[in-house]
């Protein structure tokens, strides 16, 4: 049993930019194993990673959520596996690496119009199955700093950034202080300079997170 579940993208295991995202967190999600760090001169690849490290390489689709009390997670993979047959492929246009704020991510190329609807239809459909968020659970999304809407959706969905709030992004740093940030940048590109991004997003990932806190592959399953 899981403490909380949320569905990722997650890139082919066998592919090179999923192998770089594992060893880039130190985090092999599929697996459920740590994996030793790229030697990076200059950057300790460790210290810049620790927020993303425990989610692995991921795409969030929905947002990590505990599960209802009315449910149960056998009840939950199955409506994922549904949802996941229903659906068909979404046009990811590739990745570019790009800094959000001052952290580092890979963002899509192109529009994003396509990638709200997809997955503000995952949101929906799988809500059902996500508990109601706590008093504490609201205050750690600083509702103070969220637009009417983002606030509106926290209300409604469990986190304010879906529908028309959603953007597309794997994390691949902390937020760095801007002295570390140009070291970071040189060495992403050099590692990401000869790796083939996805064109599609082809499978979802529904993930739980584990009692020491980090997050385990339960199923990837192919869309359509």
């Amino acid at each position: 049993m899981f403490t909380r579940y949320a569905v990722f993208y997650t890139c082919d295991p066998a592919s090179d930019l999923g192998a770089f995202g594992a060893a880039w967190l130190g985090w092999d999600s599929a697996t459920g194993t740590q994996v030793p760090r790229p030697v990076v001169q200059g950057v300790d690849v460790g210290s810049v990673t620790k927020a993303p490290h425990k989610y692995g390489f991921h795409g969030t689709i929905k947002a990590p959520f505990r599960l209802g009390p009315d449910t149960s997670e056998a009840a939950l993979e199955a409506a994922f596996v549904k949802t996941c047959a229903r659906l068909d492929a979404c046009p990811l246009q590739g990745l570019h690496l790009a800094q959000l704020g001052r952290f580092w991510a890979l963002v899509p190329d192109g529009d994003n119009a396509a990638l709200q609807g997809f997955s503000g239809h995952v949101v929906e459909t799988l809500d059902g199955y996500r508990a109601p968020l706590t008093a504490q659970e609201i205050a750690k999304r600083n509702p103070e700093r969220l637009t009417d809407r983002q606030r509106a959706h926290l209300e409604q969905w469990g986190y304010p950034f879906v529908k028309q709030d959603f953007r597309f992004h794997m994390t691949l740093t902390d937020r760095l202080p801007k002295d570390q940030s140009p070291p970071v940048q040189n060495a992403l590109q050099q590692l990401l300079a000869h790796t083939a991004m996805p064109s599609h997003i082809e499978a979802l990932t529904l993930m739980g997170e584990g009692a020491e806190g980090r997050f385990h592959q339960i199923k990837r399953c192919a869309l359509g």
